[in-house]
Order: structure tokens, then C-alpha cells, then sequence
């Protein structure tokens, strides 16, 4: 009945820093008749939006865009230049109080804002990367006791008390000898 199609791809730029864009688009599998929009035959987008983050290597927000293709109502295209309040922010703890701060409530959009969310996640995949094969050690190094990692404790496969850390960062693992 309905599809929300999310997508965002990651880019290290040449100046250092990166750029994390997001797409959202929401289509019915049926036709409708909207309130201001009329008529929508099956498949049309109910919903597509953009974004793009611009970050340091901090992943402090230099940067942001966003922008609504498709909206069912005017003031959904209006919310873009509130957006520009998270430039300056931190992705990391507290970053979802910084974006329900900055476009929260009908300062913004939910569905842009969910795509906020999302982008943080994938900024940390694509700049705490892995090395390539050619450039990796069998095994990373352990971490100093000062650098426990931002990501231990944060799901299941890096429970401090688990395999992996035990494996992969030694020194903060909090399990059995």
C-alpha cells in the first residue's frame, strides 16, 4: 500500500571534508485524491526529499542543505532555511536534541528530521571506515586506556563484555579472563 524509499550515499571530499546526502521518497500503490494536490495516480511521490551534511572530520556540521521535491502541502516547502540552525552542531551524544532544537515541532519537517537521524549512523560508517585490505593490519591496534571507543556498549556486537571487544580492544573489555 504504501513504500518509503530511503537511500544516502557518503563522500570524502578533496578540501577534507565530507558530505553525507540522503534521499526520501514515499509512494502509494493506489491512486488518490489529495486535499490541495487533486488527483495522484499510483506511484506518484507522495513525499521526495533531499539533504546533504556537510561535515569535519569532527563530524561537527559545516554545512547543510535540504530540499523538498514533493510535498502534499505548501508549508512543507517553506522549512529549508531552519535547517541552517544545526550548522555548527556535533553529530554524537546529543545530536537528536539538537535537531528536535533547531527543527523540532513545526519549526521543521518529520520526515527530513528522520533523515537527520539516519544520516548520523551513516556518517559514522563511511569516516570511521575500515582500512583497505592493502592498507590493513591483521588486527587493529588496542586502543589506549584514555581512547575507549565512542561505539562500545552501543549494540550487542559491542558489548564491552563480548567477544569482539575482547578480541579487538582488549583493553576495554569488561568480561571473564
Amino acid at each position: 500500500m504504501h513504500t518509503r524509499a530511503i537511500r544516502f550515499e557518503a563522500y570524502e571530499r578533496e578540501d577534507g571534508l565530507w558530505d553525507i546526502e540522503g534521499y526520501m521518497v514515499d509512494t502509494k500503490t493506489y491512486a488518490v485524491k489529495e486535499p490541495y494536490r487533486g488527483h495522484r495516480p499510483a506511484g506518484a511521490h507522495v513525499h521526495d526529499m533531499a539533504l546533504r551534511l556537510t561535515l569535519d572530520e569532527k563530524m561537527v556540521v559545516r554545512d547543510i542543505e535540504v530540499s523538498t521535491e514533493h510535498a502534499p502541502y505548501a508549508p512543507c516547502f517553506t522549512v529549508s532555511p531552519a535547517f541552517k540552525a544545526l550548522v555548527g552542531a556535533q553529530i554524537g551524544s546529543g545530536w537528536r536534541k539538537a535537531i528536535n532544537a533547531a527543527v523540532g515541532g513545526v519549526k521543521g519537517c518529520t520526515h527530513l528530521k528522520e533523515l537527520m537521524i539516519s544520516a548520523a549512523t551513516v556518517a559514522y560508517q563511511a569516516m570511521g571506515r575500515w582500512p583497505k585490505d592493502a592498507d590493513a593490519p591483521a588486527e587493529p591496534k588496542p586502543a589506549a586506556p584514555a581512547e575507549k571507543p565512542y561505539f562500545l556498549d552501543g549494540c550487542r556486537a559491542w558489548d564491552a563484555s563480548g567477544e569482539v571487544t575482547r578480541r579487538l580492544y582488549p583493553l576495554h573489555y569488561k568480561g571473564k579472563a
